[in-house]
């Protein structure tokens, strides 16, 4: 399809900002609202529901009754597996629609959001179900008078908080396993995207998703704080800021004890060492890193350690490709980069910016906004001479900021690497397999890619060492295992 094509399926789009609340949209009990704001013009695209601590009671009330009646909870894993193989059927059927909708509300490229809305979000809901009737108890060996058996049970009412940086794909990575499992779900999306989410809650009850097993509540950080402290949620989680991140441990800590799942901040390392060939695809990966969504995007490699003996090379041929970076129109199918998601986020990434000049980092292409042009766009930005402890190298910027920090050694480089707060991603280029193996170890991280920038796929866990996750993990069989608990049931027959 052309760029006329998605601008045409954009003026057709009609937005329902209304929650989603026991199978139906509803407004909210106070009647507040609030207007969604498109990034990439600054109009306003229409009103939504705020949502307060009423509406969640709600939302939780009718989710812990679906829950309790079994309605889902309590169904043959076949029924369930069926509705989410039509619920993935119905995604891919109003794949493109969906996308462009994602597209004006977050200001992401449009064939960024027709992979991860039209193709991802669907597979993750197929491939959850797919696996429902793969997963299994256990028969423990005991003494034969006795009989015990290990059985997996959803854990209840789970409540989803994503952020809007992959609004709906973070909805899905929260919601699919969690449904598969056979949990009631409350998704509370980002304020500033909160329109996918609400446009696939009526998709999931066309598939069959009873009534009250999935809903929607959009709204402010206060939203969030309900979920978190609700006696009668089970589990919150979140994709997020490490800060907001540490309150729901908090809220959890203070309300029941709930199960938190964290996926958190990030200051991803991108190493080069000195036998590394500076190709076009290592260099297609440096600026992909660093540059895809905007650099909004917890596991972007900002900080990039770089060998001197090819430090030279490497920045020539980075700067060429910037300097192609064109920013504007995400619908626009030649643009390279879209907006920032808001005025006050790209005030925020222009103060790193300057903070980076300030500190002393050399400045080699970008640089702070202009500010005079419609949208948030921030210009992608290029930093030599970073030193490990600079605000921009320790702090997570999320823009389209890469500095580079050179290195004489592969130890040194992993010295440097590990000198942050966080421990979510890593990428390491060598043609070295000891070296790139050495490097993976030893990296507090919850993945490493060799040779490539990657966060794996569907079937592999993904989340953080430090202060950037908690032990759970989205996607893989992990998701799923995270949204069950253990029960051990003893018989005796004598």
């Amino acid at each position: 399809m052309t760029t006329e094509n998605y601008k045409s399926i954009a003026k057709k789009l009609k937005f329902e900002g209304r929650a989603f609340i026991n199978g139906k949209y509803v407004d909210t009990i106070d009647g507040q609202k609030f207007e969604n704001i498109n990034p990439a013009t600054g109009d306003v695209l229409c009103s939504v529901a705020k949502c307060n601590h009423k509406d969640v009671d709600l939302a939780v009330k009718v989710a812990r009754k679906a829950f309790e009646s079994g309605v889902w909870s309590k169904t043959a894993p076949e029924f369930r597996k069926e509705i989410l193989l039509k619920f993935a059927e119905l995604l891919r059927k109003h794949g493109k629609e969906n996308s462009v909708l994602e597209c004006v509300d977050t200001g992401k490229l449009i064939n960024d959001c027709l992979n991860e809305v039209g193709n991802d979000t669907p597979m993750h809901f197929q491939w959850y179900a797919e696996l429902i009737d793969k997963t299994f108890g256990k028969v423990p060996a005991t003494d034969p008078s006795i009989t015990s058996l290990i059985v997996k049970e959803p854990i209840g009412v789970v409540a989803g908080v994503v952020p809007w940086n992959f609004p709906l794909m973070m909805a899905a990575w929260k919601a699919a396993p969690a449904l598969a499992a056979g949990c009631s779900v409350i998704i509370k999306p980002a304020e500033d995207t909160p329109l996918s989410a609400l446009r696939i809650a009526h998709i999931a009850k066309e598939a069959g998703i009873p009534d009250g097993v999935f809903n929607v509540v959009p709204g402010f950080g206060d939203v969030g704080e309900a979920l978190g402290r609700h006696s009668d949620v089970d589990a919150v989680s979140f994709t997020g800021s490490t800060e907001v991140g540490g309150l729901f441990m908090k809220y959890s800590g203070e309300s029941n004890l709930k199960t938190i799942g964290l996926e958190m901040g990030g200051k991803s390392p991108f190493l080069v060492l000195e036998d590394a060939k500076i190709n076009d695809t290592l260099i297609d990966n440096a600026i992909n890193s660093a540059f895809w969504n905007g650099g909004q995007n917890c596991s972007a490699n900002m900080r990039q350690i770089i060998h001197s003996k090819v430090k030279d090379e490497f920045l020539d041929k980075v700067l060429k490709r910037i300097k192609n970076i064109k920013v504007g129109d995400p619908l626009n199918t030649e643009t390279n980069m879209g907006s920032m998601i808001s005025k006050g986020h790209l005030a925020k990434v222009d103060g790193y910016i300057q903070k980076g000049i300030d500190e002393g980092a050399s400045i080699l292409h970008g640089g702070v906004s202009d500010g005079n042009q419609k949208g948030f766009f921030a210009k992608p930005t290029l930093f030599d001479n970073v030193k490990e402890n600079m605000t921009i190298a320790q702090d997570e910027i999320f823009g389209p900021v890469l500095g580079v920090l050179a290195v004489n050694n592969t130890e040194e480089a992993l010295k440097i690497a590990k000198n942050s707060k966080y421990g979510l991603h890593a990428s390491v280029f060598t043609q070295d397999i000891n070296k790139a193996f050495h490097i993976a170890k030893n990296l507090p991280c919850g993945t490493v890619s060799i040779n490539t920038f990657s966060e794996g796929d569907i079937k592999t866990p993904f989340g953080g060492y430090k202060q950037s996750g908690s032990l759970s993990r989205d996607q893989g069989t992990e998701a799923l295992n995270q949204y069950l608990q253990t029960k051990t049931i003893w018989i005796s027959h004598s």
